[in-house]
């Protein structure tokens, strides 16, 4: 029996190899051949809306699909800081829009404003390590590439910074999926909101709870005044990987359980868990109108190729997918029943939902519901509809590469 198990290793072991380095090689052929046909192409226009403004309690709220019109009302805020300034985003381009955002920052600095920024290294690795040298009147933190130390084995660890947060003073508060860059201003569909109001402070906290966490010896930024007032129909959603908390998957659950009308999703990328599935799908066999907003063609293909995994089961129980056309959607947002709306930072994948720093505002509120469901009405105006006859259509190579991709998405 030993030296059967002894022959058996080694047989197993490169089955295992070989069918992961299959999966490799598929995934950058496809990376390869992506990158090779995208040369030289330029995203077609889109519609957009202009930004929406919504009364919500004490505070607005206003809903922005263009990038160049969101960056120009930071650049205000920014600009007309008198106290304090709290920047953080997942990417910062060292291109013109980035420059104009450094400048911005360093002059509020420059005249007395606290200023503090927070950005993640890994995600900006191809940056021009000159664009990522910074006055010192700013407090910079660059959350490390490596996070873990030597408590390698320790998951909680190895979570992204994949929050877009801006806070001014104690006025106005910016949250969505926009990252800065020359490209995100005109070429990519995506969506944030402006919040003034008593969930500014919210936001406020949020970015002060991350920097005290990761500062490292650097300057604590501390709170000392709170907001006493609540604003119940806002609310935000972190995941916290250091502390092992996730609502933002619970939020989405808890929404579309409680749907009976419609569920309207916008994603970048889609790579839910089963469990996420079944939830959308009972929805829309119990009646409820359930479509999800998807690129055509993202900027990671290897994911679109794992998200079609789920199309079959979801199209056979009546969820409608739409595939935005000729240039990318990197929105995360939701709409359910009129009531329920979220915008935020979180794709439905593993990384999201289970691994990155994320945030996410939920909007209970007829109003706002009614805003985010004409901007994906309009949006649906750009989409193709994946019918189910097409999908099984599609050709046997299609179906080989879903199939052979189909692991990755527990890592995804």
């Amino acid at each position: 029996m030993l030296v059967a198990g002894r022959e058996i290793w080694p047989v197993a072991r490169r089955t295992l190899l070989a069918f992961f380095g299959v999966q490799v090689l598929i995934a950058l052929g496809l990376t390869l051949v992506d990158s090779w046909r995208r040369r030289g192409k330029k995203p077609q226009p889109f519609t957009t809306l202009p930004p929406q403004h919504v009364d919500v309690g004490d505070g607005t709220v206003t809903t922005y699909t263009y990038g160049q019109n969101l960056y120009d009302d930071m650049l205000a805020a920014i600009e007309n800081a008198r106290s304090q300034v709290l920047f953080e985003t997942y990417i910062w381009k060292g291109d013109e829009v980035g420059e104009r955002f450094k400048a911005a920052l360093t002059a509020a600095a420059d005249r007395g404003v606290e200023v503090y920024a927070i950005y993640d290294s890994f995600a900006n690795l191809v940056v021009d390590p000159r664009f990522k040298s910074f006055a010192r009147v700013l407090r910079v933190l660059r959350y490390p590439i490596y996070n873990a130390g030597w408590r390698f084995f320790d998951l909680r660890r190895y979570g992204r910074d994949h929050r877009k947060v801006l806070v001014v003073d104690d006025d106005v508060a910016f949250v969505g999926g926009f990252n800065i860059g020359t490209a995100y201003a005109t070429e990519w569909r995506d969506t944030h909101v402006r919040i003034t109001g008593p969930a500014v402070w919210d936001l406020k906290r949020t970015f002060a709870d991350f920097w005290n966490e990761h500062r490292r010896g650097m300057r604590p930024l501390l709170l000392e005044t709170t907001d006493a007032e609540w604003e119940p129909r806002i609310r935000m959603h972190r995941n916290l990987p250091r502390h092992w908390v996730f609502p933002i998957r619970a939020m989405y659950l808890e929404a579309i359980n409680r749907a009976r009308r419609n569920i309207w999703m916008t994603h970048a990328y889609f790579i839910p868990d089963q469990d996420f599935v079944d939830a959308l799908k009972a929805a829309a066999r119990r009646g409820v109108d359930v479509k999800i907003l998807l690129p055509r063609t993202s900027n990671h293909v290897v994911a679109d190729w794992i998200s079609r995994g789920y199309f079959g089961q979801l199209l056979d129980a009546g969820v409608q997918i739409h595939r935005f056309e000729g240039a990318m959607v990197h929105a995360k947002t939701a709409t359910v029943d009129g009531k329920w709306s979220t915008v935020g930072t979180a794709n439905i994948d593993r990384l999201s939902m289970t691994g990155n720093y994320e945030i996410n505002v939920e909007f209970i509120d007829p109003e706002m519901a009614k805003v985010m469901e004409a901007i994906f009405a309009s949006d649906l105006e750009q989409c193709s509809h994946l019918s189910p006859r097409d999908w099984q259509a599609r050709g046997i190579h299609r179906r080989f590469t879903e199939g052979v991709l189909r692991p990755l998405r527990h890592l995804l």
